[in-house]
């Protein structure tokens, strides 16, 4: 559902784009000018969305650890990460997930390693994981990925979702726990299943740049979820329960989504690991984030 969603705001972009340009050759533009203007407002417009959560962010950011500290270089690079993310995850990955993903590869996983079940984020879909999934099956996980729908919800109705897909993955893999990652509010969207159902079959949570104590860009987001992650919402200070042993939460000090980053992203019986130079989409593409998450993974942790 969400990614035919995608399609259609992408296929209506597009067509506004070939609209606008034939009126505007009709007034005496030339095809290429037509052209170039449409260009600039698919790639522009993605590039003011993504400037501007910067601008928010640090209007609002947390202190940064002088040893996470990043210099101009630093910031350019995590920005252009940024943007590459928006724009390859929203126009070419999430909108044909199905073709980039296909079904996930549900084997029986090695000895001591559940499956893991990936929940992506707000306004995502499982095309999130096109980039982490493959390099998580190469170092011998057995990975599925789960879609929230529909994508303005109620996050307390994705715990359902998440069940169903907890014991379809345990069937299929012949596991009596699965290890749960979520990214952003698919960390919210994991321990309100685990509040509804407990964590019998759950060996471990982690989270990745998840606002588990809300985000001020929420304020800016719709839907009844984004009202649920805004910082001090009733519904966040009622999500407390108990969390399996050995879960961690991963954020990044420069979080262009989830700010002031150390307050909003630290979550109480976890173990709480910061990183610096990483955007929140960024996060879909970062060396540094796969390591962490892979490190996380390992029993001692």
């Amino acid at each position: 559902m969400a990614a035919r969603q995608f399609r259609w705001l992408l296929l209506g972009e597009l067509l506004g784009y070939f609209l606008l340009g034939g009126w505007l050759v009709s007034c005496g533009w030339t095809p290429p000018q037509a052209v170039g203007l449409a260009l600039a407002g698919f790639f522009g417009g993605r590039l003011f969305v993504v400037g501007l959560t910067f601008v928010l962010m640090l209007q609002g950011r947390g202190a940064v650890p002088l040893e996470l500290r990043i210099g101009p270089y630093g910031a350019l690079r995590m920005v252009l990460e940024e943007y590459l993310g928006f724009v390859v995850l929203f126009s070419l990955i999430q909108p044909f997930e199905s073709f980039w993903l296909g079904p996930d590869r549900l084997a029986k996983p090695a000895a001591g390693r559940p499956p893991l079940l990936l929940i992506h984020g707000y306004q995502c879909n499982r095309g999130f994981w096109f980039w982490l999934r493959p390099r998580l099956e190469a170092a011998g996980w057995t990975v599925a990925t789960h879609s929230l729908e529909p994508v303005f919800s109620d996050i307390d109705a994705y715990a359902e979702g998440i069940a169903r897909r907890i014991d379809e993955v345990l069937a299929a893999t012949g596991a009596s726990q699965v290890i749960l990652v979520g990214h952003s509010m698919g960390g919210l969207a994991s321990r309100a299943y685990l509040r509804r159902h407990g964590s019998a079959k759950v060996a471990r949570l982690i989270t990745l740049g998840s606002p588990h104590h809300g985000t001020l860009l929420a304020s800016l987001g719709l839907g009844p979820n984004a009202r649920q992650m805004r910082v001090g919402s009733s519904w966040l200070s009622a999500l407390a329960a108990p969390l399996p042993p050995g879960s961690v939460s991963i954020y990044s000090c420069h979080d262009n989504y989830v700010f002031p980053q150390q307050a909003c992203s630290t979550l109480e019986g976890a173990a709480n690991v910061a990183i610096g130079g990483v955007s929140h989409l960024g996060m879909a593409f970062s060396p540094r984030v796969l390591g962490n998450l892979m490190a996380a993974l390992e029993p001692s942790v």
